[in-house]
């Protein structure tokens, strides 16, 4: 990276550590307010923050001293969830000195290592580059996944949620990563067969039918600590998993042990639509991914999140394939194209903001406008979910951000003429 750019990615950072302690107050008049609560999108009105928090909203609303912002009618919005990604632990997924998303003690696929005590959120890098990049584009908040791999097995470990504003502790309550299907059968003895009967031994090892000691044992008396939290309604067991039949089971499976899971990927999923809703599992899709990656996803599509919202489930956005941290600026395309497939724009909105964070479990701070919330805010130019409007001003706790990254720096870079006189290199 140039000196240049690394010396302004530094100073946009510092400076946000700096105002993490000074949340600010500020008054933002004449926007368009959408709220993602009940009562819905207000127009020409005000929102007061206070102490980093929003106090007040409502038209004419008179805060003396208070640095006021004035909207011009445009929308203002919550920050939006950036889907589960790889944020700050994962940079260069091919520079393994910058990856830390995913656990391999063992010696490789034939050496399971069972660890559902992992914390990927103890690698988080509040520094990264990809922060900015995000947040400049409105991603306020992103859940980090834990990534099975070879050397690990099925349960990837726990994750948990990171506001981007330059913290390093995540909010909220961990979640638990299990991969299912034949993405998952290299840890599993190439049977998705073996993947129920891992998960049912870690049952039966929970419940004492195999002793800790036994030779058979998976778990760790750490890991069985990690796990129990999980079983009988507990914290939340995030199934990445796409095949209908596949995801039958996991409702079953689910019931069976009284297990709160919610579902990614999920690309067949609308098919057992019913299933889903009245199990109240909330589904987390990607409405970009139409072409099926592998036999488990033949009946892709991008009617989806229509289909399953019609439906009744419960359903939020997250990004598939390997670029989903680097790209999580494309959280709004998802959005608009589930709405251009059928999906209500309130619907596709909501999923991106009140939805995410009701299903992890942070809406009493999150997700929506509304007072008391945390102050964290966006102004549009024009409709979020229109890929051709930006954010022009995020506001984390009420702290206007600089609305600077990496790739803004490297734009200015070459799109400014240089009269210093020095060659390109050293710009």
């Amino acid at each position: 990276m140039n000196r240049r750019v690394v010396r302004a990615v530094a100073a946009v950072s510092i400076a946000l550590f700096a105002s993490q302690a000074a949340a600010q107050d500020v008054l933002i008049r004449n926007a368009k307010v959408h709220t993602a609560t009940a009562k819905g999108t207000l127009e020409n009105s005000d929102v007061l923050v206070r102490g980093g928090k929003i106090a007040a909203i409502g038209r004419g609303l008179n805060a003396p001293g208070v640095q006021s912002v004035d909207a011009g009618g445009k929308p203002l919005t919550p920050t939006l969830f950036g889907g589960v990604s790889e944020i700050g632990i994962e940079e260069v997924s091919g520079e393994e000195s910058t990856v830390d998303s995913g656990l391999a003690l063992g010696a490789g696929s034939k050496d399971m290592q069972v660890r559902p005590e992992f914390d990927v959120t103890l690698a988080y890098n509040p520094a990264s580059v990809l922060v900015p990049v995000a947040r400049v584009e409105g991603i306020g908040w992103t859940v980090l996944g834990a990534i099975p791999r070879s050397g690990g097995s099925i349960i990837g470990g726990q994750g948990g949620i990171v506001r981007l504003d330059g913290s390093m502790d995540p909010i909220g309550a961990r979640m638990l990563f299990v991969n299912l299907g034949s993405e998952a059968d290299g840890l599993s003895g190439l049977s998705r067969a073996a993947q129920w009967m891992i998960l049912d031994q870690l049952i039966d090892e929970l419940n004492g039918r195999i002793a800790p000691n036994s030779h058979f044992a998976k778990l760790t008396p750490a890991g069985r600590t990690a796990l129990r939290k999980y079983i009988g309604g507990g914290g939340r067991v995030v199934f990445r998993v796409h095949r209908a039949v596949d995801i039958v089971r996991a409702l079953r499976w689910s019931k069976k042990h009284n297990v709160r899971i919610a579902l990614i990927g999920a690309s067949e999923a609308w098919r057992v639509a019913d299933q889903i809703a009245a199990a109240k599992v909330p589904v987390l899709v990607d409405s970009l991914a139409n072409l099926p990656g592998n036999f488990d996803q033949v009946f892709a599509t991008e009617e989806s999140a229509a289909r399953l919202r019609a439906a009744g489930v419960i359903v939020t956005f997250s990004q598939g394939g390997d670029d989903q941290s680097h790209n999580a600026r494309k959280m709004r395309q998802v959005a608009g194209n589930a709405v251009a497939h059928g999906m209500s724009w309130n619907d596709a909105f909501d999923a991106m903001t009140r939805v995410p964070a009701q299903v992890f479990g942070v809406s009493n701070q999150m997700g929506s406008i509304a007072v008391g919330q945390r102050a964290d805010l966006v102004l549009w130019t024009g409709d979020p979910l229109d890929v051709g409007q930006v954010a022009e001003q995020v506001w984390l706790d009420g702290r206007a951000i600089p609305m600077k990254s990496r790739q803004t720096e490297l734009r200015d870079r070459y799109l400014n003429s240089n009269d210093s006189g020095l060659p390109p290199a050293y710009r």
